[in-house]
């Protein structure tokens, strides 16, 4: 299904594994990557484009999952959920990512848990311990849309809101274009978004950067500013 909406676009697709309860359970390396391998081979049958090993608290997890994906051939995303602080052992962002470089990953950054800044300002501490380390990578980003500057180091699930009632931190348009142009500023190439996202935000993320990407998404005739989506509207200057 992915495959079929991806052809109708411009689009890939991605496979993707996550932290597993074998390694919180303090199993064994064999163990936890034989859990990645058996969803990573239903992945290369279905051939995706790419393969992701996201939403890790844990680098020495998210590098276990990155080693078994490379071995496929395939190009290889990491993202850890963590902010600032580092992942859930006190390993620093930069040091996450340098670990995640030399376990193979191609891209490199953070998704969930928190705010477009505070997820920006992570992955521009790991692009620059990686570039001080003399390594290369692209790097990704896809927060939540949900504002969250009073959570802790495990991000929005220690809110007092989390999961019910998030509604009133969701983002606007607006903030999702600042959080575009920022991620593009700090270089970050794959900008996208994770828990709380709706269609809206993604194509404000996209016509943020129309310029950059030289076309504006099919949905952006909906906006006035860009379309003309909206000429008959009651209210002539919406």
């Amino acid at each position: 299904m992915a495959r079929e909406v991806a052809n109708e676009g411009d689009a890939l697709v991605a496979g993707g594994v996550s932290q597993t309860p074998s390694y919180l359970s303090c199993k064994s390396e064999t163990d936890v990557k034989s859990i990645f391998k058996k969803q990573m081979d239903i992945f290369i049958k279905k051939n995706v484009d790419f393969l992701i090993a996201e939403y890790f608290e844990h680098v020495e997890e998210a590098e276990w999952a990155v080693q078994v994906l490379k071995a496929t051939g395939k190009p290889v995303a990491a993202t850890l959920c963590i902010g600032p602080m580092g992942d859930m052992h006190g390993v620093s962002p930069g040091e996450c990512a340098i670990r995640l470089v030399k376990a193979g990953a191609d891209i490199v950054g953070v998704n969930c848990h928190f705010d477009p800044k505070t997820c920006v300002e992570t992955v521009s501490m790991m692009k620059a311990a990686v570039e001080k380390a003399g390594l290369k990578a692209h790097y990704m980003v896809q927060p939540l849309a949900y504002h969250t500057p009073d959570c802790g180091c495990q991000g929005f699930i220690d809110l007092p809101e989390f999961p019910f009632a998030l509604e009133p931190r969701v983002l606007t348009r607006w903030d999702m274009q600042q959080y575009a142009r920022e991620a593009y500023k700090a270089g970050i190439r794959f900008i996208g978004g994770c828990c709380g996202f709706e269609p809206y935000h993604i194509r404000a993320i996209a016509e943020e950067l129309a310029p950059e990407r030289e076309v504006l998404p099919e949905g952006s005739q909906k906006h006035g500013q860009w379309g003309s989506g909206l000429e008959m509207h009651t209210k002539p200057w919406v």
